[in-house]
């Protein structure tokens, strides 16, 4: 199977889609609402919510916490999230926390976007890529 493609000499081929991917993955609200909750990756498999809370409550008030499970081991997936009553608060944990090791493994944390439900979901194209008239199948 051969594919042709043309470049335009306009577009550049790679492009990072981040921030254009965040506009289509949050919430069109996201710009007025509050980034109080933060996606924590690089859980240790032992990590339970009660010493989730106990590591982030020092930076202020936690709400809730929630460590994303395997459905079919019921093991730890290695993040999770947690969420504090005030915006300053995660901006400090997120400071202070990025990097640090919890129980021997470094965490990663980025202040979590909003789940979109029930809309369809948009992937940007990196690149224009060329129309279906120009491939050879």
């Amino acid at each position: 199977m051969r594919f042709l493609v043309r470049r335009s000499s306009t577009t550049p081929i790679f492009q990072n889609p981040t921030s254009t991917f965040r506009s289509y993955c949050s919430s069109s609200s996201s710009s007025s609402s509050s980034n109080n909750k933060l996606f924590v990756g690089g859980l240790s498999w032992s990590v339970d919510e009660k010493s989730l809370k106990d590591a982030f409550s020092s930076y202020g008030e936690v709400t809730e916490v929630r460590i994303v499970y395997d459905r079919d081991s019921g093991r730890s997936r290695g993040f999770g999230f947690v969420e504090f009553v005030k915006e300053d608060d995660a901006l400090s944990a997120k400071h202070a926390m990025d990097g640090k090791a919890l129980l021997g493994r470094p965490l990663r944390l980025n202040f979590a976007l909003d789940k979109v439900r029930g809309g369809p979901v948009v992937v940007p194209r990196l690149s224009n890529m060329g129309n279906d008239s120009s491939r050879d199948t």
